[in-house]
C-alpha cells in the first residue's frame, strides 16, 4: 500500500462527510488530499478538518478538478446526481471512485459501467464488512430455503434518509432473487394497501421505516410453517462504513480500470 495514497471526499461537510474525513486522519496510510461540496454550501471555504479543532490546510470547495488534482482515490457518497457529475471528472482525470450514493436508475448505472472502462471503481450500496457479510449470509439461506418460505426485508433508517427503500435493502433483494433464480424487478412488491388478496409466494416484500436518528437496521425475514429465520444486521455508528470506504480505495490501488463491489474487496466472491 502506498503510504501516501491521496483522497478527496465528494460531500466534505455532511454527517458522512465528516465521519469519512476522521478516518482518514486517522488512518496511516491514507491523506485527505481535497475536500468538495456544493457551491451553496455555508462550509464552502472553510478547512475540511475546522469541526475537528485543528486545519489541515485542505480547503473545502466546489472546483471539482481542483479539488480532485493530484488524488488517487474520490470517495463520494452523495446524490445520484452529484455523483455522475464527479465521476465525469474522475474519468476526465484519471482518479479512482469509490461510490456509496443509492439511488441510481438504469441510465445512471449505464454511465458508471462506461466510466468503468477508463478508471477503477467499487461501488457498492454499503460498504460496511458486517453488511456484505450478511450478504452472502442471505445468499446461502435463499438457496437453501427456496421453497415454503416468504421473503420480507425490513429497513429502518434516520428521517433526514430521502430515498426508499434503502440501496442496502434493495441489494439484500437482488442477492436473495438472484439466488432463487428470479429478476427483483418482477418479484419486488414495494407498497401494501386495502385488500391485497393472499400474499403471492413468488414475491419478496419490502417495508421502509423513518425516523429519529436511526443509523441503519436491516433485517430479512424468511417465514415458512411453523417457524422463521431473521438474518439481521445494525449499525450503531457511521464509522464502520467510513472504514469499508477506505478498505475500498485501499483496494483500488494498482487497478488501472474496473468495475467492482464489496464482494471484491472483501474476498467473498
Amino acid at each position: 500500500m502506498n503510504p501516501s495514497r491521496r483522497i478527496s471526499i465528494a460531500g466534505a461537510s455532511g454527517r458522512m462527510g465528516r465521519t469519512l474525513i476522521e478516518a482518514v486522519r486517522s488512518s496511516e496510510d491514507c491523506i485527505l488530499s481535497g475536500a468538495l461540496d456544493l457551491a451553496a454550501s455555508p462550509s464552502i471555504g472553510s478547512d475540511a478538518t475546522a469541526f475537528m479543532g485543528f486545519d489541515s490546510g485542505v480547503l473545502i470547495g466546489a472546483d471539482l478538478c481542483a479539488g480532485l488534482q493530484g488524488s488517487d482515490v474520490l470517495i463520494d457518497f452523495t446524490r445520484p446526481e452529484g455523483s455522475i457529475a464527479h465521476l465525469a471528472a474522475c474519468r476526465t482525470l484519471g482518479v479512482a471512485a469509490v461510490i456509496g450514493t443509492t439511488g441510481f436508475d438504469d441510465r445512471q448505472k449505464a454511465l458508471i459501467a462506461e466510466a468503468a472502462k477508463d478508471i477503477a471503481i467499487v461501488m457498492a450500496p454499503n460498504m460496511s464488512v458486517g453488511v456484505n457479510v450478511t450478504l452472502k449470509l442471505l445468499e446461502m439461506a435463499a438457496q437453501a430455503l427456496r421453497t415454503g418460505y416468504d421473503i420480507e426485508i425490513i429497513e429502518a433508517h434516520h428521517r433526514h434518509k430521502v430515498d426508499a427503500p434503502s440501496g442496502t435493502a434493495l441489494k439484500m433483494g437482488e442477492v436473495i432473487a438472484a439466488a432463487l433464480g428470479r429478476d427483483l424487478r418482477q418479484c419486488a412488491v414495494y407498497a401494501r394497501e386495502g385488500v391485497t388478496g393472499e400474499r403471492d409466494p413468488s414475491t419478496i416484500g419490502f417495508s421502509a421505516i423513518r425516523g429519529g436518528d436511526i443509523v441503519g437496521d436491516h433485517t430479512v425475514l424468511f417465514a415458512g410453517t411453523g417457524e422463521r429465520i431473521e438474518i439481521t444486521h445494525k449499525a450503531s455508528s457511521r464509522a464502520t462504513y467510513a472504514q469499508g470506504r477506505l478498505s475500498a480505495a485501499r483496494f483500488l490501488n494498482g487497478r488501472r480500470c474496473g468495475l467492482f463491489d464489496m464482494f471484491d474487496v472483501l474476498g467473498l466472491r
